[in-house]
């Protein structure tokens, strides 16, 4: 008998690598250096971030402050594009997605905001494979908050045991095991399948 029956993946530098440098980059083009200090100041304003994915802050008040720090250069409009315009696809995870869907409910399980939902990720057709898209800023929580793990075993309806947990984060991965979840960090595609058959969960 199978010990899991959900397997739950985590997006960004898992599924989706993303790579913000390039925007820096954009934003030094505007105004000489203006791309170094606006990364400076998310780095020391990080709760606004955080507020953003937990979906307390709107994406216009994000937007707001975000134009304001790059001193009017940028409309909101093309501030949402290329802050957006920072993904890729792990190919070899994704083609991953519809061999475990044969025998497991999968969950995507992601810190994420409505932006990068809209202008970025959004339309990629794998998250089809998903049975249920848990999104911070819908959950109105962040990984490793307890909330956010029980929102997805209130969805799945399984017992906390039979889930099974895969993100690049320690720490998120740790949050899961707290809740009773299995679970692994992501390293590599060949390294995370080497564990999935350990574990029986792939063949």
């Amino acid at each position: 008998m199978k010990k899991y029956s959900v397997i739950v993946f985590d997006l960004g530098k898992v599924l989706i690598p993303f790579d913000y440098e390039p925007v820096i980059n954009k934003f030094n083009l505007l105004k000489p250096n203006l791309g170094d200090k606006f990364k400076q100041m998310y780095a020391e304003n990080y709760h606004i971030h955080q507020r953003f994915e937990r979906g307390e802050l709107t994406q216009d008040d994000f937007v707001t402050t975000m134009l304001e720090w790059l001193e009017g250069t940028i409309t909101a409009e093309v501030f949402c594009q290329v802050f957006s315009n920072i993904f890729t696809i792990n190919q070899d995870m994704v083609e991953l997605l519809p061999v475990l869907k044969e025998n497991y409910t999968l969950v995507l399980l992601s810190n994420t905001n409505e932006m990068h939902k809209n202008y970025g990720y959004g339309h990629y057709e794998f998250l089809n494979h998903f049975d249920k898209l848990i999104l911070s800023h819908e959950a109105g929580a962040i990984k490793p908050e307890e909330k956010i793990y029980r929102t997805v075993e209130a969805f799945t309806q399984k017992p906390s045991n039979e889930h099974f947990f895969i993100d690049d984060i320690p720490e998120y991965v740790e949050g899961a095991k707290k809740c009773g979840w299995g679970g692994t960090q992501f390293v590599g595609y060949e390294k995370l399948v080497e564990v999935l058959k350990a574990k029986g969960i792939l063949e």
